[in-house]
C-alpha cells in the first residue's frame, strides 16, 4: 500500500497503526519523545473537509494511540494539537493530529509546547524512526480489538 502525508511518500516502516480510514506515523521532527501524528488516509487539507466517518475514526484512533504512547513513554498527560489552515501554522496540507506525551516539568511553561511545535527542528534518521515505529507497532497488534 502506498501512503502519503500531504505530498510526501511515507515508508511503511514509519507507520505503526492503521484503521480503514486513518494511520499513525512516527514524527520526523519530534518535539518530545513519543511525539507522533495521526492522519486520515485520504489527503484532506482541512478538518472541515473530513467526512463524519473520517472525523470519528481519526479521533477514536487518536484516543487509542494517546493511551498507548503515554504509557510507553512514561508520560502523565497528552497534548493534542491540530493546526488547521496556513494561518493556524499548518505546514502540511493534510489534516493531522499531533499526539505528544507529557511529563511534569518537560517545559518550564506548559504552553511553551505550542511554540516548540512551530520551531524548525533537526530531522531524525530513518533508522531512528523505524526503530520507534517497530517498538510501537506490537503494542497495537496485541490489542487490535480493545479500545485501550
Amino acid at each position: 500500500m502506498t501512503t502519503y502525508f500531504g505530498p510526501w511518500l511515507i515508508r511503511q516502516s514509519e507507520i505503526f497503526f492503521t484503521t480503514e480510514l486513518s494511520f499513525a506515523l512516527v514524527n520526523l521532527k519530534p518535539v518530545l519523545p513519543g511525539h507522533v501524528l495521526v492522519c486520515p488516509k485520504r489527503i484532506v487539507p482541512r478538518v472541515k473537509d473530513l467526512t463524519k466517518e473520517e472525523f470519528t475514526d481519526l479521533w477514536l484512533s487518536a484516543q487509542r494511540i494517546s493511551s498507548v504512547v503515554e504509557k510507553h513513554f512514561n508520560g502523565d498527560g497528552i497534548t493534542f494539537a491540530i493546526q488547521d489552515g496556513k494561518n493556524a501554522g499548518q505546514t502540511v496540507e493534510h489534516v493531522h493530529i499531533h499526539i505528544i506525551p507529557r511529563k511534569k516539568f518537560d517545559f518550564e511553561n506548559n504552553d511553551q509546547i505550542y511554540n516548540e511545535i512551530e520551531k524548525e527542528r533537526e530531522p531524525r534518521s530513518y533508522e531512528e524512526m523505524e526503530k520507534e515505529s517497530s517498538e510501537l507497532r506490537p503494542l497495537f497488534e496485541e490489542n487490535k480489538n480493545n479500545t485501550f
